[in-house]
């Protein structure tokens, strides 16, 4: 990915952030002849001190986890907020008319080897994990015990988990830091004004 230096982030928490709020990522792997992308909720593993771990599930015909050895490089891709950026919204285009429309987001990419994993209790915790996380804000939430315990053990026995042990993460915040405080203002200004929640950094 192409990463000017203004627009790279490195924090942890900052990459934890975006990956918490949007974690459906597109995992890019690799077969003998192609490359091929499956879009999957992936949880980081907090609770995992040593490496960094994202973990998420497929269905089981998904080819996708046949090519995961443990030695399998995949790319995790994880999208932020996203939206197109008018040379209209920058104050300076009044003094300097040569602007060029662009486009602001936020992107994590986790880089790192995969490998499945069949194990029953294992997808039992991870599903378990999964819906406590994505469940925490409703009214009523829904929990794994709910279903019948027979229903849950068919539904695993259809599933396989994914594993990706990050070696690397990239992260690229592209919030016009390029341009004047005024534009960024700007910028600021006309996508609260669309009801978007983005928020161009200073």
């Amino acid at each position: 990915m192409y990463l000017p230096d203004q627009f790279a982030v490195t924090e942890p928490a900052a990459l934890r952030a975006l990956i918490e709020a949007n974690p459906l990522a597109a995992v890019v792997t690799r077969d003998a002849s192609a490359l091929d992308a499956d879009h999957i909720p992936l949880l980081l593993d907090e609770e995992d001190k040593v490496r960094s771990v994202l973990c998420g599930h497929v269905a089981r015909a998904n080819p996708m986890w046949r090519r995961l050895n443990g030695t399998s490089e995949v790319l995790a891709i994880f999208n932020g907020t996203q939206h197109y950026v008018s040379p209209a919204w920058y104050p300076s285009k009044a003094i300097e008319p040569r602007v060029v429309p662009t486009w602001n987001y936020a992107v994590v990419h986790a880089h790192g080897k995969a490998r499945a994993i069949e194990d029953r209790d294992w997808l039992r915790r991870l599903v378990t994990k999964l819906t406590l996380r994505h469940e925490r804000d409703s009214a009523s939430p829904w929990r794994v015990e709910d279903a019948p315990a027979e229903f849950i053990d068919k539904m695993l026995g259809a599933i396989v988990g994914i594993e990706i042990e990050v070696s690397r993460w990239i992260g690229k915040f592209k919030a016009s830091q390029n341009r004047s405080a005024e534009d960024r203002a700007g910028v600021r200004a006309a996508t609260n004004g669309l009801g978007c929640v983005s928020e161009p950094r200073s």
